[in-house]
């Protein structure tokens, strides 16, 4: 049986929105490179939560900035390699020797201050866990920051770049020893882990991830 998705007639398309091969309709980001599409179409906007997997996903954010989101993640599986999983425990054991490691791994984005504020992200983590006045550790805190309700983008101008909500996530998090968390990295995150829906009206996955409904 096919069970290819969908898409009923389509009206008239408003900007950043395209009419891909396959018959569904995307944000134009995500219509012609392959690997954009696929996460578009696997990921992006699906929730995320567990703690390694937010974790995952704030560093690989912090990474991006500056930086094409294609970019990372062509680089993604190296990021994972080299960042062991981005298991929180391991990451928040690197030393010195580590550090030179992965400045010297051509296969990642060999930034000082990126890879710092990894480890200390990962340390920032486990005292969220230990410390355990935060329910859910680091996922349990940036979901706490869901909004009451979620943007309604029609065309690409309409996707805000930041929100209340992440501006005060950021807060949060550096106050808890975070860093490369500003608001528009944090909403980013909340974009990538469903915490708000910012697909564009008309997309075939407006409203795909079960939260907003």
């Amino acid at each position: 049986m096919d069970t290819t998705p969908t898409q009923s007639a389509v009206p008239p398309l408003t900007s950043g929105l395209t009419l891909c091969d396959d018959g569904l309709v995307r944000p134009t980001w995500a219509s012609h490179d392959e690997l954009l599409r696929s996460y578009y179409d696997t990921e992006w906007g699906i929730p995320v939560r567990d703690e390694r997997g937010v974790f995952e996903r704030l560093s690989l954010e912090a990474f991006q900035s500056g930086l094409s989101w294609a970019t990372i993640l062509r680089k993604r599986p190296a990021f994972r390699d080299a960042f062991s999983g981005f298991d929180p425990e391991v990451v928040a054991g690197f030393g010195d020797e580590d550090v030179d490691r992965l400045l010297s791994n051509a296969a990642i984005v060999r930034n000082r201050a990126k890879i710092l504020a990894t480890i200390a992200n990962a340390r920032a983590t486990l005292r969220l866990r230990e410390t355990g006045n935060v329910a859910g550790g680091l996922a349990g805190l940036v979901w706490s920051y869901r909004p009451a309700r979620t943007p309604e983008p029609r065309c690409a101008a309409d996707v805000p770049a930041r929100s209340a909500e992440s501006t005060a996530l950021a807060k949060d998090l550096k106050l808890r020893g975070f860093r490369f968390v500003g608001p528009t990295t944090c909403f980013a995150l909340m974009e990538a882990i469903g915490i708000v829906d910012t697909h564009l009206l008309g997309s075939y996955r407006r409203g795909s991830s079960g939260v907003w409904s």
